[in-house]
């Protein structure tokens, strides 16, 4: 079986986040066919949602239209680190794998911070594929925040 990346995809629903004057982070969810079932850019904002990061944003769409609340090997790919709060989203939908892009120091919650899927209450912990396409997710995040921080 031949790997497939999705996060062109992903960089590309973050670029529209950014247009959009949200975080430019981008994800897709893949379910276990190769078949993409969800994709979303951040819209915290736009939603006045602080819980509506691309993941969850995807993870709700995707449970909807599976009618479930679980996900089993289902693949998300994100262009950032996801957070404790979209890792511990991931670990209760039983993600099967999660790539992600640019590393998060201040704020990530897989390699970073709480290390949610190390920790010992961690239901369901994911394969972790960390540094896809990783200088264009940084690239992408830098340059937002310095035309917002002149």
């Amino acid at each position: 079986m031949t790997f497939t990346s999705y996060m062109d995809l992903a960089l590309s629903e973050a670029r529209a986040a950014a247009e959009r004057g949200e975080v430019p982070v981008g994800a897709v969810l893949v379910d276990p066919s190769g078949q993409v079932v969800a994709q979303a850019g951040n819209r915290t904002r736009e939603l006045h949602d602080p819980t509506a990061h691309a993941e969850v944003l995807v993870i709700r769409e995707a449970c909807a239209k599976a009618s479930s609340e679980r996900l089993p090997g289902h693949a998300l790919y994100v262009t950032l680190e996801p957070c404790a709060m979209c890792a511990t989203a991931i670990s209760a939908a039983r993600i099967a794998r999660v790539y992600y892009g640019a590393s998060d120091p201040k704020s990530g919650g897989v390699s970073h911070g709480a290390r949610v899927f190390c920790h010992p209450q961690c239901h369901h912990a994911p394969e972790v594929y960390d540094g896809i396409s990783a200088a264009e997710a940084e690239t992408l995040l830098t340059e937002f925040f310095k035309a917002k921080r002149p």
